[in-house]
């Protein structure tokens, strides 16, 4: 059986990552493999992965279109490479190449997996450097930007008055559970 792994951590992942993607560089290639999808952090338990490492038999194959989107340390890597080839189960990682069961091929994984960590590592040191320098400046707010503007709510909560939410979505562009938020917020605070 040939299994394809595809995995988004966040429901905006970056290009290349998307799951509509993955599938589509896996199915280029195996176009008879089994999709399996998960939308879950790496970073916590994946119960579609471990569900598929269990259901993995001899003479299968997983295949994962990148590295970050089968294991997201070397330690991890190393313990899912081992549990698969000890049940002879082969996997393919589109960007890298085959995964051999020889010392050289458990060099270079090692070395890749490594480097896969290292790399996710600078990435959120990076990330941290840069709000940290954001916080410092003023008038900073964490969190995405308001789509809205005051003026815009309280214009819509005014034509709540006499109009359904829908009508008022349709007039205002505003989603009717912005507009419940937003009514929410407007009684709490009188």
């Amino acid at each position: 059986m040939v299994y394809g792994y595809c995995r988004v951590s966040t429901k905006g992942q970056l290009d290349g990552n998307s799951i509509e993607e993955q599938e589509k560089v896996i199915k280029e290639r195996y176009s008879n493999a089994d999709i399996i999808i998960e939308s879950y952090s790496g970073a916590k338990e994946r119960p579609v992965f471990n569900d598929l490492l269990s259901r993995c038999e001899e003479g299968d194959l997983i295949v994962v279109t990148k590295l970050d989107r089968f294991c997201r340390t070397t330690k991890e890597g190393l313990q899912y490479i081992d549990q698969l080839m000890d049940k002879g189960v082969r996997i393919h990682i589109l960007n890298m190449g085959l995964i051999e069961d020889t010392p050289m091929g458990r060099l270079i994984v090692t070395n890749l997996l490594a480097f896969a960590e290292f790399e996710r590592a600078m990435i959120i040191e990076r990330t941290q450097g840069g709000k940290a320098i954001a916080k410092a400046k003023t008038g900073f707010k964490e969190g995405r930007p308001k789509k809205y503007t005051q003026e815009q709510l309280d214009l819509a909560m005014a034509l709540l008055e006499n109009n359904s939410y829908k009508q008022v979505e349709k007039m205002t562009g505003i989603s009717k559970s912005t507009l419940i938020r937003e009514k929410r917020i407007t009684r709490a605070i009188k």
